[in-house]
Formats: C-alpha cells, sequence, structure tokens
C-alpha cells in the first residue's frame, strides 16, 4: 500500500510538469528517467521541513547548488550506505543506538538483527533448548544437539524480539499529537505502518527460500501480528478508560507465546519430523500458565511500562477487589487441563519435564514450601475492604488434590468478595 500510494504521487506530479511545460527536453533514452528523477526531486522540496518555506528551501539550492558535483554525490552515495541508519537512531531520542538494526531491516526489505536483540532473545533460547530439546528426544547439555540448529533458532527469536521491542516503543509513544521533531514523526509513522501490515514478510522470505516453511508456522506469525495489535488495542483503551473485552484479553493472553511454538514448529522441520499434536498442546497449556505467571511476577513494571499484562487487564475489568478471584479461576480451570494431558505423555517425558520445572522454578528465585513455586497474586492493588493485605494463593502445578484445595479457596475467596 505504502509503494502504491508513492507510485501515485509520483504520477500526480509528472502530470503537474506537463501542465506546467516542465518535462525534460531530452529526445534519448533516458527522458522517461531524467523527468521521473525531476518528480522526485518537486515531491522532496514541497514536503514540510521544520520552519523552511519555499522561498528559503530555493534560496538554500541556489546558494549550495554549485557546490554538488557528480564527484561529491558518489562520495556522498558511499557513506550514506555505510553510515545513514547510525546517524539516523543517533539523532533521534525514539530508539537507542543498539536498535537501529530494526529501522533497517524495514527500509532495505531485509531480515536483519541488532546485536541488543540476540543478547536480550538469549534467556528465552536457553530456556527452549532445556525445556523443549526432551520433547524431540534431545539432549539440552550437548553442544553438538545445540550448536546444530542455533542459527536459525537464535535468529528467530532474536527478530521477534527485536519487533517486540518495537511494539512497546510505540506503546509508549506521546498519544497527545505532540511530536517532537518532524523526523520522529516519520519515524514513529514507518515503524507503526510496517507492524500493522506485514511485519514478518522479510523473514518468512527467509524460510520460504530454505524450504522451511510450512502453513502451520506461517499461521503462528499471524497469531504474533494478532497479539502485538491486541497489545497496542489493549492497552490504548485501559490507559483512555475505555471498556476492555475479556474476549480480547484471553485471546492476547494465549497468542503470547506464539515464538515458542515457532521455535518448536521449526525445530520439527530443520529435523525432518512429523510435529507431535499432543505435545504442542501440553506445551502450549503450559505456556499459558508460565505467561500468567509472569505477568504476576512483572505486574508492577508492565503498569508503569504500558505493557499488556492478564492481571493488570482484570482489574481493568472486573475491578482490584475482584480480579484476583476470577484471575484464581482462569488458573484453576486451566491447570486442569494441564494436569489431564500431562497424564497422555510418556511416562519418562512426563518426569523429566517436571524436573525442568522444577528447576527454573529455583533458578527464578521462587522459593516457597511448593518445589514448583507459588502463584502470588500482587498485594498492592487488591481492596482493603476485603482484607486482601497479601493475598497469595498457593498450589502444586502437576497434584490434583491440592489442584482441589485451590478450588476450595477460590470459592472462599468468591464469598469474601
Amino acid at each position: 500500500m505504502e509503494e502504491l500510494r508513492k507510485l501515485e504521487q509520483v504520477q500526480r506530479t509528472l502530470s503537474f510538469m506537463q501542465s506546467s511545460d516542465l518535462f525534460a527536453a531530452s529526445s534519448n533514452n533516458n527522458k522517461d528517467d531524467a523527468n521521473r528523477f525531476l518528480a522526485n526531486l518537486i515531491l522532496l522540496l514541497v514536503q514540510p521541513c521544520g520552519e523552511l518555506d519555499m522561498d528559503k528551501k530555493c534560496g538554500l539550492i541556489s546558494q549550495h547548488l554549485p557546490n554538488i558535483s557528480a564527484s561529491f554525490l558518489e562520495e556522498a552515495s558511499r557513506w550514506i550506505n555505510q553510515e545513514d541508519f547510525h546517524k539516523t537512531c543517533i539523532g533521534s531520542d525514539i530508539l537507542k543506538e543498539s536498535e537501529c538494526d530494526s529501522l533497517q531491516s524495514n527500509y532495505e526489505d531485509m531480515a536483519m538483527i541488532g546485536l541488543d536483540s540476540m543478547q536480550r532473545a538469549n534467556s528465552t533460547l536457553e530456556d527452549f533448548c532445556r525445556s523443549y530439546f526432551m520433547f524431540h528426544g534431545m539432549d539440552a547439555n550437548s553442544p553438538q544437539a545445540i550448536f546444530k540448529y542455533l542459527p536459525l533458532l537464535s535468529f528467530t527469536e532474536s527478530y521477534i524480539y527485536q519487533l517486540d521491542r518495537l511494539n512497546e516503543k510505540i506503546l509508549n509513544m506521546p498519544t497527545d499529537g505532540i511530536i517532537a521533531s518532524e523526523r520522529r514523526f516519520e519515524v514513529v509513522v514507518k515503524l507503526m505502518d510496517m507492524l500493522k501490515s506485514d511485519p514478518f514478510r522479510p523473514f518468512l522470505y527467509i524460510l520460504e527460500r530454505d524450504g522451511l516453511m510450512t502453513e502451520r508456522i506461517r499461521e503462528e506469525f499471524r497469531c504474533g501480528s494478532e497479539y502485538w495489535t491486541l497489545e497496542r488495542k489493549l492497552c490504548c483503551q485501559l490507559m483512555n478508560k475505555k471498556e476492555i473485552s475479556i474476549e480480547d484479553v484471553m485471546r492476547a493472553i494465549k497468542l503470547k507465546s506464539f515464538d515458542y511454538r515457532v521455535l518448536n514448529l521449526l525445530l520439527y522441520q530443520l529435523r525432518q519430523e512429523k510435529v507431535n499434536d499432543l505435545h504442542m498442546e501440553f506445551l502450549s497449556i503450559s505456556e499459558f500458565l508460565v505467561e500468567i505467571s509472569d505477568d504476576l511476577f512483572d505486574y508492577e513494571d508492565d503498569v508503569l511500562e504500558n505493557n499488556f499484562n492478564i492481571f493488570r487487564m482484570f482489574i481493568g475489568i472486573y475491578g482490584p477487589s475482584i480480579a484476583p478471584a476470577m484471575l484464581a479461576k482462569c488458573i484453576t480451570e486451566t491447570e486442569e487441563k494441564y494436569n489431564s494431558l500431562l497424564k497422555s505423555l510418556d511416562p519418562q517425558l512426563s518426569l523429566n519435564y517436571q524436573r525442568r520445572c522444577e528447576e527454573a522454578t529455583k533458578e527464578g528465585g521462587k522459593i516457597s514450601g511448593n518445589p514448583l513455586g507459588a502463584w502470588s497474586i500482587p498485594p498492592s492493588f487488591c481492596n482493603h475492604t476485603t482484607n486482601f493485605i497479601y493475598f497469595q494463593l498457593v498450589w502444586n502445578l502437576f497434584h490434583h488434590q491440592l489442584s482441589k484445595y485451590m478450588k476450595g479457596v477460590a470459592n472462599r475467596l468468591w464469598k469474601r468478595v
């Protein structure tokens, strides 16, 4: 759509030039190129540029045009191709310098990532190897197993993380229409156009080129785009105190771990294995519970940064008194599905996965009587009239009896509310 808009502008400019007798007089084969060049030059000159009016622009051109030679332009071209994106980003306070490659991938229509994105994606990749390799019969402690598939897995997660960071940047842009500079506004528009249209297109091209693309992988990328759209929508509604749809919230939390599913599906493709639907279904339920746990842990930070957070959304929908009970109900229902699917797994795989969850809990610093950690509802936003000064729900993610106990807790909570 953006390219069509540009072509329309050029065509209108060419029509204006013809009516004004400004067409190039050359009769050689370069006449069309010459007219196109003049049209682009006119389009550039009429674009707003700070406080410069048309007279000042013409004055600048008259003053500096004699110094712009063919050799000067050739040198400028080489310089710009090497430095333009880093120079642009350093001069803008929208993105950090480490995020410049994100813009470059958009402008050049190439899938490229920055070092900062790779570093930030590293913990996710480690968790994926340790938690998901076992479902492929792979040893996460084997360097050969890891490094054989690491390049594509690392590139994929870094690219996704890079786009996610851009989406968060857009969420934190000023919403009052006050933009610090014209350049800043242009960058914001380009980023929003990219994220709203087809943010994964350059990366999907790589997968198609290498014969790794499947319709299932393509669908997960569509889920990623949908998640970012929902995140922007819900956070905007919450900030503007508008009504929030519980259907949108639940859809968003289910889509949030799309990157893990993409990595898993890619691993099936790389190993030329058929996708195990039982494993995928089980892991999607596990991902759902992990996302809720992470949102509870990151609740205060997500509120400050205006990020999607399920507990934040529940408070926006149900209020601070009822939100904990509704979230507890949601978790309990999901755990029932989780426990059912856990029993369907191979016994050794089930045991290995539970051990991995215990390791992750300890490494995350969640220390409690339960080896798998605790469900902890942030207390600072609970209603004091319900005596929720420090409200905590604890139950075992894997044992049915304790899950039943938490149902009773949830029921008692309903009565108190």
